[in-house]
């Protein structure tokens, strides 16, 4: 049977819900995000979007193209509340529902126009479904695999459906550029312009062996299947957590080692906690640093024994962090665990069992008089900006 993945994107999801349920709003530029000087854009309006707004960009930048513009803090409840109800229509629509994140996810519809509408009038049907139930707007990509479906979504943005027939694959990427393949970031671009790619298809003709000189054999490989149109990769309804993280933005920026350090150690006690109220230890670390220019940079290392010990995780950040050479003033930290795995193993080392018992402890203390009740000594004031990173 031959498969067929719809992938349903939420346009401008936090503007739109702004501007449905503020009358005001509408058919305004409103911009969603963090409204001090030192805040970013999380989402804009297309019209916002017309004025050259977009996410990430820093808010400063954004009311200076748009002063006009309706800048809004954002209410994740009432985001997160309307989430569920797409999601609840999506499962209506197939079995095989695949969250990517609050407003957009796969759905496998394999086989569905045997029993139901062909492709085109199935996703017009689900359109209209969370159109008329929630006065909102989707945009929806139809393909053989998942990443031809995603990328089908965003090329008729707002209200697109788009579907890239078996067959047409290659003649669609053809002449897209090469930042359109998942897995090219900004370095990896980079290296592949280096190298004279400029179109997705120049790299379906590529050699595997001479990209790997460059990119290493599993990136070159997967660039290359996904060039040519082929991805094997099913829609998992159960996607296992991959990551627990958090990040502070500062009101001012950092310019001391210890005031760095400090920080870190109140991601530490955030992100252990996390790891703990999950049930799960995390293999590998990962620190970020967004200096003052915006340059943002991450640091890993992967421990022998997964861990969600608050100090084990701080000493980890610490180390990472002093290795980098800091040559201006730091305005985001982040700490980012992954690699998961159960922790039910008991530990042999008795000082390991003291340390569970007095974990316990706190995190109960946290679970019910809330989680700043205990902290450090030294982490009684808490950074200006924090917040929680989804479970990835």
């Amino acid at each position: 049977m031959e498969r067929w993945i719809m992938h349903v994107d939420m346009d401008a999801f936090f503007a739109s819900v702004e501007q449905r349920d503020h009358e005001a709003y509408q058919k305004q530029p409103v911009i969603v995000g963090g409204l001090s000087n030192r805040g970013v854009v999380s989402t804009a309006s297309y019209e916002a979007r017309s004025f050259g707004i977009h996410s990430a960009m820093p808010m400063v930048e954004a009311r200076r193209r748009c002063p006009q513009g309706i800048f809004v803090a954002g209410n994740h409840g009432l985001y997160k509340a309307v989430s569920k109800q797409i999601f609840h229509i999506f499962q209506e629509f197939s079995p095989l529902v695949e969250p990517l994140s609050l407003d957009e996810a796969f759905l496998d519809i394999t086989g569905m126009e045997k029993i139901t509408l062909n492709q085109r009038d199935y996703a017009k049907l689900l359109k209209k479904r969370i159109k008329d139930e929630l006065g909102l707007i989707a945009s929806v990509g139809i393909a053989p695999n998942k990443f031809l479906a995603k990328l089908a979504s965003d090329l008729d943005k707002p209200d697109g459906l788009v579907i890239i027939e078996r067959g047409l694959e290659q003649s669609i990427l053809r002449d897209m550029p090469i930042r359109r393949l998942w897995g090219v970031g900004k370095k990896t671009g980079e290296k592949l312009q280096e190298l004279g790619f400029r179109t997705i298809g120049q790299i379906a003709q590529a050699s595997l062996d001479e990209l790997a000189k460059y990119l290493g054999k599993t990136l070159s490989y997967q660039l290359i299947e996904l060039a040519n149109g082929r991805d094997e990769r099913k829609v998992e309804p159960e996607r296992d957590i991959q990551s627990i993280g958090n990040e502070i933005t500062f009101e001012q920026d950092l310019l001391q080692a210890a005031q760095v350090e400090k920080q870190f150690l109140a991601l530490a006690e955030k992100v252990g906690w996390r790891l703990r109220l999950s049930g799960v230890k995390a293999r590998t670390l990962t620190i970020k640093i967004r200096f003052a220019s915006f340059q943002t940079i991450t640091r890993s290392q992967s421990l022998i024994e997964p861990t969600n010990f608050d100090e084990v995780i701080y000493q980890m950040a610490v180390n990472l962090y002093r290795q980098v050479k800091v040559k201006e003033s730091i305005r985001l930290l982040g700490i980012t665990g992954s690699n998961l795995s159960l922790h039910e193993e008991e530990s042999l080392f008795q000082e390991d069992q003291k340390k569970k018992a007095l974990y316990h402890m706190m995190d109960d203390l946290k679970a019910r008089f809330g989680e700043n009740i205990i902290t450090k000594a030294n982490l009684i004031q808490k950074p200006h900006n924090e917040k929680d990173l989804p479970k990835g």
